[in-house]
């Protein structure tokens, strides 16, 4: 009777953590608590249908073995068979075509003023020094053509505000 339940916890065991690593692969992206669940899981069901821990933990050696031969194998295989190419985007992003890395030293923009060439809720097109940047306001609404002054620079986000000339 032992015997037979026994079997049965770990055939559930089994069934739970496939199903918990299937639900981590296809409903919850990344390494959290359902992959760990079902990596624990299949090896407590290993472990139980195993006669002693050594058939279990030799088991796992030549499954994890097994695995690293097919993923070698597949790697070669993949790139024999030049099947690489469908799953990868082959296109590059060149300058001739528009595509353009952000600016740097933007940090030398702080405290100058400019004018909003777009309306900024909260994003736009300002001219700055003579040079005609996205902007950020941190949540106002500036009118195209209003003032503005730059306040701080976060990576390549340049955070502005309304600007009153009269004010100074």
């Amino acid at each position: 009777m032992f015997s037979q339940l026994n079997t049965w916890i770990a055939v559930l065991a089994l069934l739970l953590g496939v199903i918990a690593l299937v639900i981590e692969i296809f409903v919850l992206p990344g390494f959290g608590v359902a992959g760990l669940a079902g990596i624990i899981l299949v090896g407590w069901g290993i472990f139980l249908m195993a006669v002693d821990v050594t058939q279990a933990t030799m088991a796992l050696v030549w499954a994890l073995a097994a695995t690293a031969v097919l993923i070698f194998a597949g790697v070669k295989l993949f790139n024999k068979l030049n099947l690489w190419k469908r799953l990868t985007l082959d296109t590059k992003q060149k300058n001739d075509q528009g595509y353009v890395a952000p600016r740097e030293g933007l940090a030398a923009y702080v405290g100058k003023t400019g004018v909003a060439l777009t309306p900024l809720r909260p994003s736009g097109t300002a001219e700055i020094s003579g040079e005609r940047l996205d902007v950020v306001t941190e949540g106002d609404f500036i009118s195209p053509g209003a003032a503005v002054q730059v306040v701080r620079v976060e990576g390549t986000r340049v955070l502005v505000k309304g600007y009153n000339k009269d004010r100074i």
